[in-house]
Order: C-alpha cells, then sequence, then structure tokens
C-alpha cells in the first residue's frame, strides 16, 4: 500500500505535507514562485490610440475639403486664409495620426492628449460643418456669418487691438473681482458670526442683492468720479452678493460641538473666527466665488459697453458698429477662452487651498 498512485491520492495530501514543510523552507518556495502578472491601471491598455487615429483622419479630411473645395463667391466675399486653414488642419492630422502610432510611447504629450480623444474627433467634425454652410456653399449668408479661416484672419490683421482689449478687461475684472471678493468675505463673515450683524445686516443683503448690478448702471455712471471707477463698482458689486451670502451660509452652518471643544481647549474668539468658523466655511466660499466669477465677466461686458474706452465689451460693440462680424466672433472666442481660464486658475486656488479635505470627503 505504499505505492499509492497518484491519482487515488486524497486532495489533502498535499496540504498536509505543505503543512509539515519548516517556515523556512515555505518561504524560500514562496519568494521563487513567480509573481502573478498585475496591470497598472495609469498605463493604456493598447499599443496604438484608437481615437487619436480616428482624430487623425478627421482632422485630414477637413484639411483636404478645405482646400479641395473651392470657396463659393459671393459678393464682396473672399476669405482669406483658407489655404492656411487647410494646411494646418493637414498638419494636426499629421501630429494626431504621430502620437496614435507612437501610442505609450508618445511621453507626456500623448498622456495630455489622451483625455480629450473624443473632442479632438468632434472639433474637426463641427468645423467641417461649419465650413460647409459659410464658405463652401453659402448657406449662411455674410458678412452675419463668417468661416473659420476669417478668425485667423481677425487675429493676425487685429491681433494687436484684440490683445489690448484683453489687457483692460482683465485688469477691470481683476480690480473689481478682487474687491468684491473681499469685501463680501468679510461681510459674509461679520453677518454669519456676530448676531447683530446678522438682525441689521442680513435683511438689508437679501433685500438689495438679487437686484442686478447692470441694473445700477445709471446710477454707477453718474455719482463715480469715472467710467471706470463705474464699472469696477458694478464687477465688484456683482461678485459681492454671492461670495456674501455663501459666506455667511458656510460660518452660520459649521457645528456648534467644533465651538464647544475650541472653547475647552482655551481658544479665544478670534481663535474661533480664524481657526474653526473661516476654515470650516471654505468649501462654500469658494461656490460663492464661483458664481462671483460668472456674474462679474457678465458684468464686465456690459459695463465696458457702456463708458470704457477698451476692453472686449468695447471691442464688440466697436466690431458690431462696423459691420464686422468674424471681429465679434473672435472677441466671443477670446471672452470664452479667458473666462474658462479663470475658473481653471480658480479651481487650482480651490484644490491647493483644500486640500485638508481630500482625506475627509469624496473627492
Amino acid at each position: 500500500m505504499s505505492n499509492v498512485p497518484h491519482a487515488l491520492e486524497l486532495p489533502g495530501a498535499h496540504a498536509g505535507a505543505a503543512a509539515h514543510t519548516p517556515a523556512p523552507r515555505r518561504a524560500a518556495a514562496a519568494r521563487a514562485a513567480p509573481a502573478p502578472a498585475t496591470v497598472d491601471p495609469g498605463q493604456p491598455a493598447r499599443a496604438l490610440w484608437p481615437a487619436g487615429l480616428l482624430a487623425a483622419v478627421a482632422w485630414a479630411a477637413l484639411g483636404v475639403l478645405t482646400l479641395a473645395w473651392p470657396n463659393k463667391a459671393i459678393g464682396f466675399s473672399e476669405w482669406a486664409f483658407t489655404q492656411e486653414f487647410g494646411v494646418a488642419a493637414l498638419a494636426a492630422g499629421g501630429v494626431l495620426l504621430l502620437v496614435a502610432l507612437l501610442g505609450e510611447r508618445s511621453g507626456p504629450v500623448g498622456r495630455t492628449l489622451r483625455p480629450a480623444g473624443p473632442w479632438l474627433v468632434a472639433a474637426p467634425l463641427l468645423l467641417a460643418v461649419w465650413e460647409v454652410l459659410t464658405a463652401k456653399t453659402g448657406a449662411l449668408p455674410p458678412p452675419f456669418f463668417a468661416p473659420p479661416q476669417s478668425l485667423i484672419e481677425v487675429f493676425t490683421e487685429d491681433g494687436a487691438r484684440l490683445g489690448l482689449s484683453i489687457a483692460h478687461s482683465g485688469r477691470l475684472l481683476g480690480h473689481g473681482f478682487l474687491v468684491g471678493a473681499l469685501v463680501g468675505f468679510a461681510v459674509g463673515v461679520w453677518i454669519g458670526w456676530s448676531r447683530i450683524a446678522g438682525y441689521w445686516v442680513h435683511p438689508l443683503l437679501r433685500f438689495l442683492g438679487p437686484v442686478p448690478a447692470s441694473a445700477l448702471l445709471p446710477l454707477a455712471f453718474f455719482f463715480a468720479p469715472s467710467s471706470y471707477a463705474a464699472a469696477v463698482f458694478l464687477v465688484a458689486l456683482a461678485t459681492f452678493f454671492p461670495v456674501a451670502v455663501l459666506t455667511w451660509s458656510g460660518v452660520a452652518s459649521v457645528h456648534k460641538s467644533y465651538y464647544d471643544v475650541a472653547r475647552t481647549l482655551g481658544a479665544s474668539e478670534w481663535f474661533l473666527v480664524l481657526r474653526v468658523a473661516i476654515p470650516a466655511a471654505l468649501p462654500q466660499v469658494f461656490v460663492g466665488l464661483f458664481m462671483g466669477l460668472g456674474a462679474s465677466f457678465s458684468v464686465l461686458v456690459t459695463a465696458e459697453m457702456m463708458g470704457v474706452q477698451a476692453g472686449l465689451g468695447w471691442y464688440l460693440q466697436w466690431a458690431q458698429g462696423w459691420a464686422a462680424y468674424a471681429n465679434m466672433y473672435a472677441a466671443l472666442l477670446v471672452m470664452a477662452v479667458f473666462c474658462s481660464g479663470l475658473i481653471t486658475l480658480l479651481f487650482a486656488v480651490r484644490d491647493r487651498a483644500l486640500s485638508w479635505q481630500k482625506g475627509t470627503v469624496k473627492w
């Protein structure tokens, strides 16, 4: 019975033998065994980038369509920079094709472009529709509608004036937003902390705050010493209300137990405000800042249309007066990029200021 066939061995025989094996020998065997294959979730699953290949084809098709299909001559319209636009689309397709073929070896460029894969496919398709409806068929007649290459002409020939307008708008928005955010934050903390301020100031804030800042435009230009000061006041007023309300809400909603624990440890009133109430209210403060940034940007454009001699709002009004609709579209595009950049910057500041929350809330 000593020569038992392997097929008749009991299932636990190997387990029992392993149990009687000395521990050092088992550890050595475990180290010698091959490690199971693991997949790094940060690495792409394929060497090629399928979305990149599709985006490369879409951009190349846009370039071919722009260069091969002649523009339709309608009246006075001769769209310049058509060839440059087509060549740029072909170049974009070539770059995306190279990145897609390199796959994981594309480095930082590929890692940056991969999340935007669907948008890189959709963008040339939208541009192709825009090109066909304007320059190629004239379904959207000029001068009210301009093709994509007209934006290149605006940025090339009128870039200096547009850049000066961006600088003026940035300065005005910076002054107004900073003043409104600081005053709104201070008032919000005061209302949320002080019962007296909550009794007297809070009703005024709720009564006057919802009034649109642009509705006070005539009064602002009448009482302000200059048109620039009136524009700064309107931008600050648009920022003030959401920041003040949400800061007050954040301070008022801090749990009472936090204050009780801090007082037990000997905290003063200023410590409670600066180290307990304000940090706990910061998430809502940033919500108010985001809302104030959007409101202040809309008021900025309105204020610049009324009395300021430079800025994106002034540029829009100037382009409309001259029926330069391509310049209007270029200014609108610049506004979108400008506002999006400011929001991205504010997100970065929010993430840095609220980094202590990453371990306590779902991020």
